[in-house]
């Protein structure tokens, strides 16, 4: 009797899951996930919480198919052949997935056990998205237009093979607390459902971190408790807002299709000249940004947002990032791993291509002189100040506009209300004029070899 095991791995869910569309299609199918000790010691509190939850809700998922969630302890390349041998597989099915660590370790199990890969985080796979010569766009637009004439895959369907209870399972480690959000395939849909009450209203409501506009389906996507090829086809792109929205699964998609070719990226820059910028080690800098500290109110509403919740809307992470790179002049390397540590949804190749595009040292037409002007955003897109004011408490009896710069006011202006810069809040930094004239300067020189 032909028996199989679906690899879980970033693909927490039954439905659209092509790997196990194909595993379950055997006789008997035993679900399996390996866990890598590396991997839950690399994430911080809020993915291990994240992941542990929507684990638990597969292994729910699975039992009311008579099923349960065979679960081994890695390394994968020792536990993986180790597994198959014991349960008496004749196949292997998985998602395939773009970072180094991936690569090396999905390649050390295939030398031990024939695996057949699949491809369920992405809409298109890598090498699918091609320009007239063959080649990736290093540019979106054009990949973009390319990725819109691919033909999609259909949807992957289960199929009706017997899932097996195999002894010798590991128990589920147990969430330090309660999940903030409802876990697994079940959550991913309510968030889809409250999303696509306003998702036409998408293209203006994205920009403003007060307001409720996103998907919050980045996690879901990281997890894989939703997949990209079946929330295309719920969203759609009858409007523009929905049209919007699928956009944003390209970027997902380019991202994961550059760091494929060049896995070097998490250390280097797409651009090489700019890996000769001089950065500042400024360790008080640093320090400041990571604590909500800078006394620039926008960057510490999302940096203290980050902190406390694993998230951050994504105009402000780029704020923030732009404020450490280009304010601070501080490498970008260290921001990069200070979200991916934090964040809930933190990936690898979205979280380097974001902070590579936030510097200007990685792919699309991204000048090195574009800065952003952080009290400027705030005016923009959080223009009554509530974003501020909800993470950073000691500012909330300012009103616009000096909510969004304290140190323009008067002393007697921020003594009013509680306010004393330098005591109950920081006195700015840096300056932001200095700090962007000194920035042009280093990304200048590191353009001019020097």
């Amino acid at each position: 009797m032909a028996r199989s095991i679906c690899w879980f791995r970033r693909d927490l869910r039954l439905d659209d899951n092509p790997a196990w569309s194909a595993a379950s299609r055997s006789a008997e199918v035993v679900p399996l996930y390996v866990l890598e000790p590396q991997l839950l010691e690399s994430a911080g509190p809020f993915r291990r919480r994240r992941l542990l939850g929507d684990l638990g809700a597969l292994d729910d998922e699975l039992r009311e198919i008579g099923g349960r969630l065979h679960v081994v302890v890695g390394p994968a390349q020792e536990a993986l052949p180790r597994t198959a041998a014991q349960l008496g597989v004749t196949s292997i099915h998985a998602n395939a997935d773009v970072t180094a660590f991936a690569t090396r370790r999905d390649d050390a199990c295939a030398a031990s056990c024939p695996i057949e890969w699949h491809w369920g985080t992405l809409l298109h796979p890598p090498g699918s998205v091609r320009t007239a010569r063959g080649t990736l766009s290093l540019v979106f637009t054009p990949f973009y237009r390319r990725w819109l004439d691919v033909d999609l895959a259909p949807l992957a369907e289960p199929g009706s093979a017997r899932v097996v209870v195999a002894t010798g399972s590991e128990p589920l480690p147990t969430p330090d607390t309660d999940a903030v959000e409802p876990p697994g395939p079940s959550g991913a849909r309510d968030r889809l459902e409250a999303f696509l009450e306003v998702v036409d209203a998408y293209p203006d409501l994205r920009d403003r971190p007060a307001d409720d506009g996103t998907s919050k389906l980045s996690a879901d996507l990281r997890f894989g408790t939703i997949g990209p090829r079946a929330l295309f086809d719920i969203v759609g792109t009858a409007t523009a807002g929905r049209a919007a929205f699928v956009r944003q699964l390209a970027w997902r998609d380019w991202y994961a299709h550059l760091l494929w070719e060049r896995p070097d990226l998490v250390h280097r820059a797409l651009r090489p000249a700019y890996d000769r910028i001089d950065w500042r080690d400024d360790p008080a800098g640093l320090q400041a940004w990571k604590d909500g500290r800078t006394g620039y109110p926008i960057v510490d509403a999302g940096m203290r947002q980050l902190r406390a919740t694993g998230w951050m809307h994504n105009r402000v992470r780029m704020i923030t990032a732009s404020f450490l790179v280009k304010d601070l002049l501080i490498d970008w390397r260290h921001g990069e791993r200070w979200f991916r540590h934090l964040l809930v949804d933190g990936d690898v190749p979205q979280n380097v291509g974001n902070w590579q595009w936030a510097a200007g040292t990685g792919p699309d037409a991204a000048p090195y002189f574009r800065v952003f002007n952080p009290t400027t955003q705030a005016a923009t897109h959080d223009p009554r100040g509530d974003y501020i004011r909800r993470w950073v408490p000691e500012l909330a009896g300012l009103a616009a506009p000096l909510v969004h710069d304290p140190s323009s006011a008067d002393p007697l202006e921020l003594a009013a209300v509680g306010v004393v810069l330098g005591d109950t809040y920081p006195v700015p930094i840096v300056e932001h004029g200095f700090a962007r004239e000194r920035a042009l300067a280093a990304y200048k020189a590191a353009l001019d070899g020097q």
